[in-house]
């Protein structure tokens, strides 16, 4: 696959002003939508095969999110794309402001291997709803999804509009050689790096969406049981392989031992006679090795127990572990949960500021002033107070990191504002020329002028 050749034709489809009007936007998308629901089953097989994802799992994360986010878009993106009027500063009488929305042109969307499905077409609804042409590299560790989600493209959009490119690391490198207008990652804080670097070279504005060490702080008013519940439900969807995972706990040492008898009756509740086979794999044995030898930071007092024919790792508890250990050291990303404790509650929240900020945060307290210092006293990409996860499954909040944990942030109008540069506009009057911003300067027109701009 020639990737010049594909960037100069979208090039050229940009520049004939196609992709612009709303309503060639939004037949777009209702044809996306068409195409997921008829790829479904496919898209069910391939994360079956691939992940050992449930079909529930699927569409609860995977092809639900996206057809929300697709009806959201398309109810709604007419009034997002109009003209917007705002008022005029009287220094500019007589005239007429207001805000163009105008796409960037060519986007480039790199997409992971843990939600394949989700993290590919969200941005692409964000990247068509704003009228781009765009670039879709999936990842290559999941293969199999990657080729249908080409399929899908392919059969409902000219390459010169929307392509998808397969492959690996070298497919990679010669996409970010290209110049695009603008760039979409979702991945390791490593490979933003080298995104960010690549697109420096181009002044190209980027969103990096990134991982990090979510952590979870629980307190001695909190609900446990509940808490258990949906500790463990955000830490074995998809077997933990997601970013905003809950990736270690901060518990009060007064409960500790209560939260872990709760956790491991969630997991029995979940996985009734010890049958997890509805339960997600790790990707690959690259992956899966490093988890193991992670499992080795403390005492599994839950789980630790692994299948390497299946690359399956039992939903573990480790307690006994060093705030220095090599489980404290990266993201996890797998179904591992760390558990340290505190006395006071300033002692959790000085640990996590002393490290780099999060993509998520999940606190568990039935006291508000609590919830309240945590919140204000902390900084991460988002968050929950009482559960973990959901925060990223609503059209109506951004969803993005901060620092180490990315920048800028999507989901709903927020993936029409990232794939759009607001053009502002001034529309002045032929009949009214003031004329004192014109040379000679005076004192009597800066008199004037200071009666306008105070």
């Amino acid at each position: 696959m020639n990737i010049e050749n594909i960037v100069a034709k979208q090039r050229a489809y940009f520049a004939s002003n196609a992709t612009k009007p709303v309503e060639f936007r939004i037949n777009a998308l209702k044809s996306l939508k068409a195409a997921l629901l008829q790829y479904q089953q496919s898209f069910n097989d391939s994360l079956k095969a691939e992940l050992n994802k449930h079909e529930m799992e699927t569409y609860m994360t995977e092809t639900g999110m996206v057809l929300e986010e697709l009806n959201f878009h398309i109810r709604h993106l007419k009034s997002w794309a109009r003209i917007k009027t705002v008022p005029t500063p009287m220094a500019q009488f007589h005239a007429k402001s207001f805000v163009m929305s105008e796409p960037y042109g060519v986007a480039l969307i790199i997409s992971p291997w843990n939600y394949p499905v989700q993290l590919s077409f969200t941005p692409l609804i964000g990247a068509i709803s704003a009228g781009n042409c765009a670039i879709i590299k999936p990842s290559s560790y999941t293969p199999a999804t990657s080729r249908i989600i080409a399929e899908l493209v392919e059969s409902i959009f000219p390459q010169e509009y929307i392509a998808v490119v397969e492959g690996g690391r070298q497919e990679n490198s010669k996409l970010l050689d290209q110049k695009f207008d603008y760039i979409f990652f979702t991945g390791s804080t490593h490979v933003g790096h080298l995104v960010m670097e690549a697109a420096s070279k181009h002044l190209t504005p980027v969103t990096l969406e990134l991982g990090g060490k979510s952590p979870v702080i629980i307190d001695q008013t909190a609900d446990l049981k509940l808490a258990a519940r949906r500790i463990a439900f955000g830490k074995v969807l998809n077997a933990g392989q997601t970013c905003v995972a809950p990736d270690y706990l901060l518990i009060h040492q007064k409960v500790r031992d209560d939260f872990i008898q709760y956790f491991r009756q969630a997991l029995d509740a979940f996985f009734p006679g010890e049958d997890m086979k509805n339960m997600p794999v790790i990707v690959n044995e690259k992956h899966f090795k490093r988890l193991v030898d992670l499992m080795k930071s403390g005492k599994a007092v839950i789980g630790g127990r692994v299948n390497e024919s299946r690359r399956f790792i039992e939903p573990t508890v480790l307690v006994d572990v060093s705030p220095d250990s090599p489980v404290m050291k990266e993201e996890i990303f797998g179904p591992i949960l760390p558990v340290l404790t505190y006395e006071r509650l300033d002692e959790a929240i000085d640990f996590i500021n002393a490290r780099k900020k999060p993509l998520a945060l999940y606190v568990f307290t039935n006291d508000k002033s609590a919830a309240d210092t945590v919140l204000t006293c902390t900084s991460s990409g988002g968050g929950c107070w009482n559960d973990t996860i959901i925060h990223l499954a609503t059209t109506r909040m951004g969803f993005g990191g901060v620092g180490d944990s990315g920048m800028g942030s999507y989901h709903g109008k927020l993936s029409f504002d990232t794939f759009t540069h607001y053009k502002s506009i001034v529309k002045k009057s032929n009949l009214i020329d003031l004329p004192m911003r014109y040379h000679p300067y005076t004192q009597k027109k800066l008199g004037i002028i200071r009666k306008f701009l105070k």
